[in-house]
């Protein structure tokens, strides 16, 4: 049951990966004032930029993407200020793991590989032989030869349809 519920939820939250991030909750802001961009080549331009927007943490990177951008990187918090250099403006983006749907995907999307793989691979077989021995579990017009026939031409044409649809 538990590995069923694993897949089902991870499943619903992969699928909708277009519409929002299913491992992590990212939050943008735009900070309302505006830095005086010194002289990047100084040393201690990072250090003046931060004290103007009063940012306490120490980061621990920086990177400019393009000439009007400086990203500065804090990895603890999971935090990045960027900052417009032409303009002034500053922007924080603050990622955060999704707790339990993270790594839940993590097992879905068999990222850890090794046993896993073959540990997934047994409960896939053991889901088929699932289905295939729940067609004769009913007898009569409710199993194969009534209405579960109906209901497993239903379940084969679904998938079809969305094949034909969409190849």
């Amino acid at each position: 049951m538990g590995l069923t519920v694993v897949y089902a939820i991870s499943g619903v939250a992969v699928n909708h990966a277009a519409d929002w991030n299913p491992n992590y909750t990212i939050t943008r802001e735009t900070d309302s004032q505006r830095v005086r961009v010194a002289e990047l080549s100084r040393p201690d331009a990072v250090d003046e930029i931060l004290a103007q927007i009063e940012e306490q943490s120490v980061p621990t990177a920086t990177f400019r993407p393009d000439p009007e951008t400086l990203q500065i990187f804090f990895s603890d918090e999971g935090k990045t200020i960027s900052v417009d250099l032409t303009t002034g403006d500053v922007f924080t983006e603050i990622v955060r793991n999704r707790p339990l749907l993270r790594e839940v995907n993590f097992l879905h999307l068999n990222h850890p590989k090794k046993l896993w793989t073959y540990f997934a691979d047994v409960y896939a077989v053991a889901l088929a032989l699932l289905a295939v021995t729940g067609l004769f579990v009913l007898k009569g017009k409710k199993g194969i030869r009534g209405r579960g026939a109906w209901l497993t031409a239903v379940g084969i044409i679904i998938p079809l349809v969305f094949l034909w649809l969409y190849l």
